[in-house]
């Protein structure tokens, strides 16, 4: 503490309001610090809250769009193996045809 808070000469008849006012200081200032420190955890509680908002919905829009991602992939896969499969079909009847037609020329003519 400083030196106004001097206890042996307060005995002697000295002046006492050098003391008080030295422990008021100390009391206003723990409770000052007392309503900074409460005033800045609710801030940050607050904050934190607002984060882990923001962050729980980025979260679900990251799921949301990994799922269309892979509905996205299967559906294009799917296209792949639909377009591959009506290619072997067009050839399969381009090879079919010209004997096709063959055996329709020959019951024509029958």
């Amino acid at each position: 503490m400083c030196h106004c808070v001097d206890v042996a000469n307060s005995q002697k008849g000295s002046d006492l309001s050098h003391i008080a006012v030295t422990y008021i200081v100390i009391v206003a200032r723990f409770v000052l610090g007392g309503l900074i420190t409460c005033w800045i955890y609710n801030r940050q509680k607050t904050t934190a809250v607002s984060q882990q908002e923001i962050l729980d919905h980025v979260g679900d829009l990251e799921e949301k769009h990994r799922h269309r991602y892979i509905l996205e992939k299967h559906e294009f896969i799917y296209l792949i193996k639909d377009t591959n499969f009506e290619q072997n079909q067009y050839k399969m009847l381009k090879s079919i045809l010209p004997s096709g037609k063959k055996k329709v020329s020959l019951f024509e003519n029958k």
